[in-house]
């Protein structure tokens, strides 16, 4: 059995339209959901052996501080290829981790995040991942290499508004 986190990059800036897409960072809100989301994977005792992130840097910035906060030590690895990439290409992507790896973290982009979750799943749909988002899947695969879609059920969805009082 693998395990794959689908997340979506925290909430961005919207108020510098001088800046690329690719180069927004992450807003004060969308910093402070990733303390949230962090700890909630912590108590779901959730610990990836491998991210891959978006080269963006909204996502950078995501993947960086959920590692930081959950204690993840080893490297990220951010990808070009995940910038706004379609669910083909990520399912190329996820085809291709090494075999040693259990949990994965791929923190994206929407919409091919969420189109990536639901071709994925057999029996859930889920109309939208927000702004840091997590889908759980749990992939009934040996290798990385065996994934397809429709073979995944889904763990849990999770999102910041979930932890609001």
């Amino acid at each position: 059995m693998k395990y794959l986190y689908l997340i979506r990059h925290a909430k961005s800036k919207k108020d510098d339209d001088m800046l690329d897409d690719f180069d927004r960072g992450l807003s004060q809100e969308g910093k402070k959901a990733i303390l949230k989301m962090a700890y909630a994977l912590k108590i779901k005792k959730v610990m990836p052996d491998l991210i891959l992130s978006s080269s963006a840097k909204r996502t950078k910035s995501t993947a960086k501080g959920l590692a930081r906060e959950m204690g993840y030590k080893k490297k990220i690895i951010y990808l070009n290829d995940l910038y706004l990439a379609s669910p083909k290409t990520m399912l190329w992507i996820i085809q291709k981790i090494r075999k040693k790896h259990q949990t994965v973290f791929i923190v994206a982009h929407n919409p091919g995040i969420t189109d990536f979750a639901n071709q994925m799943m057999t029996d859930n749909t889920i109309k939208n991942i927000p702004t840091l988002g997590v889908a759980a899947l749990q992939l009934p695969v040996r290798k990385w290499q065996e994934c397809q879609h429709k073979i995944a059920k889904l763990d849990f969805f999770i999102y910041p508004k979930m932890y609001e009082k």
